[in-house]
Formats: C-alpha cells, sequence, structure tokens
C-alpha cells in the first residue's frame, strides 16, 4: 500500500471516529432534552457505552463536551450528575426560552409547507394521546418533536442550537416533573399554534409558543 493509500485510510478512520464521537454527543444531548437521564443521579460511562454499543471513550468526549455546556457535572472519575436545577437557574432557563423560542417559531412560519403541517399534525395526535393514556417518554418525545419540527423549518441554525440547549438543562427537570404530577394537569396548546401557521399569523404563533411556555412554568410552581 502506498503512502498515499495510508493516508486515505487514515482520514476515513478519522472521519469514521469524527462521526461516531458526534452520534454520542448527539445522543446523549437528545435524552437529556427528552429527560430520560436524571438530575441529581449518577451517569455511568461504562453503563451508557454498553447501551450504545460503543466504547467508553466517545462515551466520556460527549460528557465532557456536555459539561462545557453545563448539562452535566463531572466531579470525578467515578461521579457525573445532571444538576439539580435552582430556582435562580429555573428563572433564568424559562426566560431565555421566552425570549429565544417565540421568535425562532415567528421566523420558521414562512419555511412552513404543507407536508410540515401533516408532520405536526401527526406529533400532536401523538402528544393527545400520551396525555390520555399517561405516557410520559411518549409526551416528552412528541412534544419536543413537535417544537422542533417548527424551529428547524428554516435550516439547523444558531438560534435554534441555542433552544435545544436550553431545553437539555430543562428536559431532565421536566421528566421529574411530570413523573410526579402525571400527565392529567397537561394542557396541549399546540392546537392554537396550528390554527397561527394555518392562518399565516406569525404574531399568533409566537403567542402559542409563549403560553405552552407557560404552562410548563405553571406545572413546576403546582410542583414545588
Amino acid at each position: 500500500m502506498s503512502k498515499t493509500d495510508d493516508a486515505k485510510v487514515n482520514e476515513r478512520e478519522q472521519e469514521g471516529e469524527a462521526t461516531l464521537r458526534a452520534g454520542v454527543y448527539d445522543e446523549l444531548r437528545h435524552r437529556l432534552i427528552t429527560g430520560r437521564i436524571a438530575p441529581g443521579l449518577g451517569i455511568s460511562t461504562r453503563g451508557l457505552a454498553q447501551q450504545l454499543g460503543v466504547s467508553q471513550m466517545p462515551v466520556r468526549d460527549a460528557l465532557s463536551r456536555l459539561a462545557a455546556e453545563g448539562a452535566v457535572e463531572i466531579r470525578s472519575k467515578r461521579k457525573i450528575i445532571v444538576p439539580v436545577m435552582t430556582p435562580e437557574l429555573l428563572e433564568e432557563v424559562m426566560h431565555c426560552r421566552l425570549l429565544l423560542e417565540p421568535e425562532a417559531a415567528a421566523l420558521a412560519l414562512p419555511a412552513i409547507d404543507a407536508k410540515l403541517v401533516r408532520q405536526l399534525r401527526a406529533a400532536d395526535a401523538a402528544i393527545d394521546a400520551a396525555i390520555e393514556s399517561g405516557d410520559v417518554n411518549s409526551y416528552m418525545e412528541n412534544n419536543y418533536a413537535f417544537h422542533f419540527l417548527i424551529y428547524r423549518a428554516r435550516g439547523q441554525g444558531v438560534l435554534t442550537r441555542m433552544i435545544e440547549t436550553l431545553w437539555m438543562r430543562f428536559g431532565p427537570l421536566m421528566r421529574v416533573v411530570y413523573g410526579r404530577v402525571g400527565t392529567a394537569r397537561l394542557v396541549d396548546q399546540h392546537q392554537q399554534a396550528l390554527d397561527a401557521i394555518m392562518r399565516g399569523d406569525a404574531a399568533g404563533l409566537a403567542e402559542a409558543i409563549r403560553a405552552d411556555i407557560g404552562d410548563g412554568r405553571g406545572l413546576i410552581d403546582v410542583e414545588e
């Protein structure tokens, strides 16, 4: 094998490793966003590696990135946790969500087509079914899907990534809250968002998203 061939093999291996690390990071990020990693409990790099079918190295790399974003705390090699939400941090996160998400939805409106509307209706139907059946995991997954189908309509830009980071901080707390209060108190505000989309009403869509965020905050007040 020539030096050129060796270089190509090395390049492919490096690309494959980078893709693997990115995939592990995105998966852990998604698990945090949807509340599948609980706050205050230890995170096992070995356990996550086994679940994902990878070595511990890309898991450690992903956790280091998540720690830099404030989503996890690495206290030692054997002590990694999702931090418990403080009242001060909660207020900051909610303030940022209220600033960014209505704006992201309004900006995305021109890019929402008939195909995306069908996907939004399917996600909303799944949310209604989850509320009816008390399936918290399904509710979390489909609520995330509904919101980010809207926010990503014009592409995965900086604004959407910032909102994902806020959800990554917020998701573990909400999974605990929903697990305690159940789904009976959940209100589906998404029909208002869909109605605004069909009217082409950017201000109405922003207000629907704002109301939805407020409902989530209200559940935390009930829990407290």
